[in-house]
């Protein structure tokens, strides 16, 4: 960083104001967002869904500005916590001003939704007067010199040695769990998730039996049927660390979550007993059967019926990307017990006991059977389409033991579902960050490493940046969902924000990589391929903006 591009450092901040530059930043561009808000609600009015598919492009827009306002409200959260625990450093300054600086400048001048997609000011209704918050001091300056190539430059060159910055955590347990599982990935995952990967081999039964031992299954589970109960926190940190390691891996805790939160907040007594126990000490693995192939997002149009015949159900239909659907021992199953009612209301949510499938019988159920879809990544447990003629499920495996509350309850679990995608994505993101810097440092051109050129340097410095700011997002939306609170949007903007990044930040890896980054043999091949199934499960980045701009619409009337 050059001296005009360096003033002298106030608080840790390279730009002059530092954190007041920071919150008149944030106050300005959430004065933008309110404008923008009232200015498509007035154009769509009382009139509904419907409007709001009418003008999905814009609506989806506000979205991405209240994720990106939303994504510097945690930003400053976060330098106000470090400052006031007096671990406010240089690398964190300048990440938190880079952040302002970019955001900002979206906001004001184009926001990316896809490659090739930009909303504008004025695709939102806005105007040059509707934007004259940003020009204040304060946004000014960060939009002209938050976000440098010189300060990409100096984030480069402060995550040299491996350190990425604070997490900020507040909490002295977390941090020996992330200490913790950084170690395992790197020890027990790493090392082997590349040959995983290219053998489309099963994550192995022996390192489930140690994560298993280190409570992994259990962390959100209560003490009473065998948990940790630790919260959310503590399930992203984990998630994350194992994703950095491989993506397979740290998707196993989410497969959990989601059977152990329908049978936590909507099972019967027995129910509870009988199961969270055994997926808490790993015993039971679960997995989640709930999208058909002519039924994705639109849970509504689930065909797939149960048929009450004494004292089981009878099931019938077709599942699709039932993710570890062999290995298996319990399946949370969304049918149709009530094919008069149409829509989510026939709906009713299963706990379909099967015994696990082996290599060479992956489903030895009667009335199951299953073939496998080959994917380009996303490996470790496998994807099935599973079809059903008459497989029976006990009658008390009914969730909840009344029929027609299967949407409502798989309503509940969203939200911890896209958090924990979140929280693999940002794994994913560190693994490519991690492996850039260290290819960058090692690769020499023209007399010297790679990682010296300012657009190698300016990517490893924004990939830093981005990281560590999508890792605030899921850790907020965790923090509210451990509160009890209602959490889709913001867990929905955790999500969105963090694929889009685990995305860029794989493709820049490969891009550093050059020729390499396209060989098998090199791991942040495989990063490519495991990045982009995030922006599409757990609800696609189309689907988790729509949800967003809903909320927001709601919030104004």
């Amino acid at each position: 960083m050059n001296s005009a591009e360096q003033t002298s450092i106030t608080d840790g901040f390279t730009l002059a104001g530092g954190k007041a530059a920071l919150a008149a930043g944030l106050r300005a561009a959430e004065t933008v967002l309110a404008t923008a808000r009232d200015r498509l609600g007035a154009r769509i009015g009382e009139a509904g869904a419907e409007a709001l598919d009418a003008h999905q492009f814009a609506a989806h827009g506000l979205a991405w500005m209240a994720t990106n306002v939303e994504a510097l409200r945690q930003t400053l959260a976060w330098v106000d916590r470090l400052a006031a625990a007096g671990r406010l450093g240089e690398l964190e300054s300048l990440i938190a001003q880079a952040a302002f600086g970019e955001y900002l400048s979206q906001i004001l001048g184009g926001i990316p939704l896809s490659q090739g997609e930009i909303v504008r000011p004025a695709d939102l209704g806005l105007d040059r007067r509707d934007l004259a918050p940003f020009d204040a001091p304060g946004p000014r300056a960060l939009m002209q010199g938050g976000n440098t190539i010189g300060v990409r430059r100096r984030i480069a060159q402060l995550v040299a040695d491996g350190q990425f910055g604070d997490w900020g955590l507040d909490d002295v347990t977390h941090d020996l769990v992330r200490e913790q599982f950084h170690r395992f990935a790197d020890e027990r995952i790493a090392p082997y998730a590349n040959g995983w990967h290219l053998e489309n081999a099963l994550i192995p039964d022996a390192l489930l039996g140690e994560m298993a031992g280190l409570g992994v299954f259990g962390l959100t589970i209560a003490e009473e049927y065998g948990g940790l109960d630790m919260g959310r926190i503590a399930l992203c940190i984990v998630t994350e660390e194992l994703s950095r390691g491989y993506l397979g891996v740290g998707s196993l805790p989410t497969r959990t979550e989601i059977a152990a939160e329908l049978i936590r907040n909507s099972g019967t007594e027995d129910q509870k007993s009988r199961f969270l126990p055994g997926i808490a000490s790993g015993a039971i693995i679960p997995t989640a059967s709930f999208t058909e192939p002519d039924a994705g997002s639109d849970l509504g149009s689930i065909s797939t019926r149960a048929t009450l015949d004494g004292d089981v159900y009878r099931i019938t239909g077709a599942k699709t990307w039932v993710t570890h659907g062999a290995r298996s021992d319990l399946m949370t199953l969304l049918v149709r017990t009530n094919p008069d009612r149409p829509g989510w209301r026939g709906l009713s949510m299963m706990l379909a006991v099967k015994p696990r499938g082996s290599a060479t019988d992956p489903f030895p159920a009667a009335g199951m059977s299953g073939s496998e879809i080959e994917v380009l990544g996303y490996r470790g447990m496998r994807e099935y389409e599973i079809a059903f003629d008459g497989f029976k499920v006990d009658s008390r495996n009914l969730l909840g033991g009344a029929e027609g509350e299967g949407f409502k309850q798989l309503m509940q679990t969203f939200e911890t579902a896209r958090i924990q995608t979140a929280a693999r994505a940002n794994g994913v993101a560190q693994n490519a960050l991690e492996l850039a810097l260290t290819y960058a440092q090692e690769r020499r051109q023209f007399s010297k490493p790679i990682a010296e050129f300012d657009r190698i340097a300016g990517r490893i410095g924004w990939m830093a940046v981005e990281i560590m700011v999508s890792r605030q997002l899921a850790f907020f939306a965790a923090r509210l969902k451990d509160q009890g609170r209602r959490c889709d949007a913001e867990a929905g903007m955790a999500k969105l924000f963090a694929a889009r990044t685990a995305w860029s930040a794989a493709d820049a890896a490969v891009q550093i990589h050059g020729g390499n980054g396209y060989a098998l043999e090199f791991p942040v091949s495989r990063l490519l391929v495991d990045a982009r199934i995030l922006n599409i499960f757990e609800g696609a980045a189309e689907i988790q903006a729509h949800v967003i701009a809903r909320a927001l619409l709601a919030e104004r009337n």
